[in-house]
């Protein structure tokens, strides 16, 4: 599946501008947390120009596809825990998230790459979902074999993303944050199923923070990797 890029309404000028230097200082995230190689160096060299309108583009659209990831595996798991009609809806509209972020991947890494990281997201999701029906069961024994699966499977991906850019996405540092995304997610379903919904929304607000950080460590490190497709 090939996704396009979302492209931003027309701005004034003066409006493009401030866009333009916020979504700057959204790139300098990762490389101020160290978790780009390159530090100080890369903070500079990226401080000393100004952000471009395919920089934009690609921010944008990797924010959107994240944030869409866990917008539908929150309502997949309320669906769930609830025992609504709408669960298998819910749950193939979250499986075509996973391709179109392969899709998305796949215009800079090559469609292979792109199949490959969309085949490990779906068993993000399907293992989690395996998680959730022996924890509303209660097989104890079902929910600590999905789990080990479901981390391990976390760690695959991390590893993947590494491998395409070493230099942007240090292997520890991905692992860190995919197990810092499963264990929130986790906690989150853990409300839903017993009933403590105020706190899942609590929790959901952790999630939305998290991985728009780490969909601005994905743009930042394409941009940083293909600066040629980037310029305006």
């Amino acid at each position: 599946m090939n996704t396009s890029p979302i492209r931003p309404a027309r701005l004034g000028a003066t409006a493009a501008a401030v866009s333009l230097a916020l979504v700057g200082a959204m790139f300098l995230g990762p490389v101020q947390s160290g978790q780009a190689a390159g530090g100080q160096e890369q903070h500079a060299r990226i401080s000393a120009r100004a952000v471009t309108h395919p920089e934009l583009r690609l921010h944008d659209q990797m924010r959107r596809l994240w944030e869409a990831h866990v917008t539908w595996t929150r309502l997949a798991i309320v669906t769930f825990a609830g025992g609504t009609a709408g669960f298998n809806t819910t749950a193939t509209r979250l499986l075509r998230n996973q391709k179109q972020i392969g899709a998305a991947f796949a215009r800079y890494y090559g469609t292979r790459a792109g199949d490959h990281l969309a085949a490990l997201l779906h068993d993000h999701i399907t293992i989690a979902v395996e998680t959730l029906q022996a924890a509303k069961a209660g097989d104890q024994a079902g929910v600590e074999d999905a789990s080990k699966r479901w981390y391990a499977n976390a760690n695959e991906i991390a590893d993947f993303l590494s491998s395409l850019n070493r230099h942007a996405w240090p292997r520890t540092a991905l692992r860190s944050m995919m197990k810092t995304h499963l264990d929130q997610t986790l906690a989150e379903a853990v409300d839903e199923l017993t009933g403590h919904y105020y706190a899942g929304i609590r929790e959901y607000g952790q999630i939305e923070a998290h991985i728009l950080e780490m969909a601005d460590t994905f743009s930042a490190g394409i941009v940083q990797q293909f600066p040629g497709r980037f310029s305006r």
